[in-house]
């Protein structure tokens, strides 16, 4: 290999590598120089896995050098441009356009989330270009911000990083067998083992659309089977700050890839709200409360026959590939055991739970009504096929991540909370509290009172100074929890002593079959992140019994 000085390298005789712009899990990126045209480019270096054997490495890097020259063919204002791919001692590199920016993520981390107009632009012009590689038979499979350029002086989006990109009729896994992409942008199908196509890319635009405009993906847990169960299985709650844009959202978020909307309808659709100010429904008829209404996306014809649904084998085998290759091990994988690969509901075969009622060995001392469970955090003998989010009849049970157990709560609900913490009933209000009481997971059930679920947030806000000293940075936002009106309450405050510190609350607040349930976790402000995730699985799993 030519060289130029201690760290400049120049590859093919022509690109001279000069200063490293950044690293990712499939190589490195630099700034170079082309000296034959003498223009600027980025080069990307495809790292070698020593942990593969020489056959293995051979086959990777002609896989990578077919996929590049696949990618190479694809023309868009908004698709990286790919002006070579070269070989140098046995290694890839990809030549492409210099993109004077950073990434989407690295902005939204260093400015915050961007308004509804700049994503609806930046939506739309990723929807076009998602239609030209499609067309071209070429998958992404890796779409978040951290894969969208964007350019400092024009605000050119671009997308990039087609890496683990798949060509028509190319496998999900890769030859080592193991999983590519970003979990909380990738599709339920492909979790599920699933096929996978043109839908899947879908899916994660609509997460990063939800992340563009929050800060965060609404699958962001703190666990890998925290993200399984978001991603597959529970209610999924878009950020208020996606209101504008909701149509597109929740239709590229639609679980079932048949039904999702399509990339010519969802651009439409952004083109619109640029253009009125209003995101029209699709001309399907799709709207975020018709979620359950069939919707024929415009590239399958409607005398296709409907998707046929796995067998329970085929869910077991591919939740145990999906969890192995993730390395999240057994208990991940009995995150999916218990359902339908679209969540959907299943018959069930558990026996009638009776609140209160033993199931199983004794659960956690100091915990009343806790029963024995499983790793999946299903009673010893049982079988959950219900789906989290969603509140359920008698016979029904949740589903525990991992790191979690199922309670039966003596209250006549139950609900999935970590391990490690124990009951504690206060009156009305049921606590189940970590050791040291460092997150407090708060369950209360009433009769539906006057305003529905957000006029009671808004009344406890109200009282917020009162009830909660130091009281502050408190907002209610109306939305939905399983397609129902709920009521979501935030809030700062001083916490129970000066010692500990402030703390921060999650709290929403639903009705469903004649009661009003109220569900919220409090932490140290220094755990939010953490109580966030405790938070939705708690109102992601809870069902009255």
């Amino acid at each position: 290999m030519g060289t130029e000085g201690d760290d400049v390298r120049v590859i093919a005789g022509r690109y001279r590598l000069e200063a490293r712009l950044g690293r990712g899990g499939m190589g490195i990126v630099w700034r170079a120089t082309d000296r034959l045209l003498g223009r600027r480019v980025a080069v990307k270096e495809l790292v070698q896995d020593d942990a593969l054997s020489a056959e293995q490495a051979r086959a990777r890097r002609d896989r990578t050098l077919r996929e590049a020259r696949a990618v190479a063919q694809l023309s868009h204002p908004h698709i990286i441009v790919v002006h070579d791919v070269v070989e140098e001692d046995e290694r890839p590199y990809i030549v492409m356009e210099l993109i004077e920016g950073g990434s989407l993520a690295d902005r939204i981390a260093q400015r915050g989330p961007i308004d509804p107009r700049e994503a609806a632009r930046i939506g739309a012009d990723l929807l076009g270009a998602l239609r030209a590689a499609h067309a071209a038979g070429v998958l992404h499979r890796d779409i978040k911000p951290a894969n969208v350029l964007v350019d400092s002086a024009t605000g050119r989006a671009v997308l990039t990083d087609f890496g683990i990109a798949q060509v028509a009729g190319a496998t999900t896994l890769t030859e080592t067998g193991s999983f590519v992409g970003s979990p909380e942008y990738t599709a339920p199908e492909r979790m599920s083992g699933e096929r996978t196509g043109p839908a899947s890319d879908l899916w994660s635009l609509g997460a990063l659309l939800c992340t563009a405009l929050s800060g965060e993906s609404p699958f962001r847990r703190d666990s890998l089977g925290g993200i399984l169960h978001a991603v597959v299985f529970a209610d999924i709650r878009t950020p208020p700050q996606a209101e504008p844009l909701l149509p597109v959202v929740r239709g590229l978020l639609e679980r079932d890839p048949d039904r999702r909307l399509a990339a010519e309808e969802a651009e439409r659709m952004l083109r619109a709200f640029l253009d009125t100010g209003r995101t029209p429904s699709g001309r399907t008829g799709y709207t975020p409360t018709q979620a359950d209404l069939p919707h024929q996306r415009p590239d399958r014809p409607a005398s296709d026959p409907p998707r046929r649904e796995r067998s329970t084998r085929g869910v077991l085998v591919a939740a145990l590939l999906v969890a192995a290759m993730a390395g999240a091990g057994v208990s991940a994988a009995a995150l999916l055991l218990d359902r339908g690969g679209d969540g959907r509901d299943t018959p069930s075969t558990s026996a009638p739970g009776v609140p209160g009622a033993p199931s199983g060995t004794p659960g956690t001392p100091g915990a009343p009504g806790v029963t024995g469970t499983t790793s999946s955090g299903t009673p010893s003998g049982t079988h959950s096929d219900t789906p989290s989010g969603t509140p359920t009849p008698s016979h029904g049970r949740p589903t525990a991540p991992s790191g979690y157990r199922v309670v039966d709560d003596p209250a006549g609900f139950a609900l999935a909370v970590p391990e490690g913490f124990t009951r504690d009933p206060q009156g009305e209000r049921v606590f189940y509290l970590s050791p040291g009481q460092v997150f407090r997971l708060g369950i209360k059930i009433t009769v539906p009172q006057r305003g529905g679920p957000l006029g009671v947030m808004e009344r406890a806000a109200a009282k917020g100074p009162d009830t909660n000293p130091g009281y502050r940075d408190g907002r209610v936002t109306e939305t939905t929890r399983a397609g129902r009106p709920a009521a979501l309450w935030q809030f700062t405050w001083n916490g129970f002593d000066a010692a500990e510190g402030a703390r921060h609350t999650y709290d929403l607040c639903w009705e469903d079959g004649g009661r009003l349930y109220d569900v919220w976790v409090s932490a140290p402000v220094g755990k939010a992140r953490e109580a966030r995730e405790y938070f939705d699985v708690a109102v992601d799993t809870l069902v009255p019994e």
